[in-house]
């Protein structure tokens, strides 16, 4: 995840890495509103329960908070409604073809504006059992541990 000058993280779905394997990332564009630009810009929104569906040939995003924007009028925007991602119709097709294996899903992993326009980050990912979590856990605390005895 690297960050250039032009790109600028809204936010990060760190439960994600956490509780799937990742397979392959695909950079998206999203089609929003006004006012859901400007709550973003404002970084209020959650991408902890999203994910991905294909329906009809399109990709839908599902799930996902974008908050009100406070300073936004009557025609403010639902902040769950189901937003288009942007993807090419052989893309759409690869991810089908992926899709098909069992347990596999699409998730967003973070939101980034690059260039002005905001991207999604979305993965293939597949399910985590309990016990890969565990060994992800060990790890970490293995390496904390290490680290903070090269500092003494």
């Amino acid at each position: 995840m690297i960050q250039t000058d032009e790109e600028k993280n809204i936010t990060v779905n760190r439960k994600a890495r956490f509780e799937y394997f990742i397979l392959q990332t695909i950079e998206t564009g999203i089609v929003l509103v006004g006012t859901e630009v400007k709550s973003l810009r404002a970084g209020k929104t959650n991408l902890v329960d999203g994910y991905a569906e294909i329906k009809d040939g399109e990709v839908w995003l599902k799930s996902i908070n974008i908050s009100v924007y406070d300073q936004g009028s009557i025609n403010n925007h639902d902040p769950v409604r189901n937003r288009k991602l942007l993807l090419n119709k052989s893309e759409i097709r690869k991810l089908i073809n992926k899709l098909r294996d069992k347990g596999t899903t699409l998730v967003p992993l973070r939101l980034y504006f690059k260039n002005g326009k905001v991207k999604v980050e979305l993965a293939l990912v597949k399910g985590k059992k309990s016990y890969d979590k565990r060994e992800d856990i060990a790890k970490k605390d293995f390496q904390r541990s290490a680290e903070r005895k090269i500092k003494v």
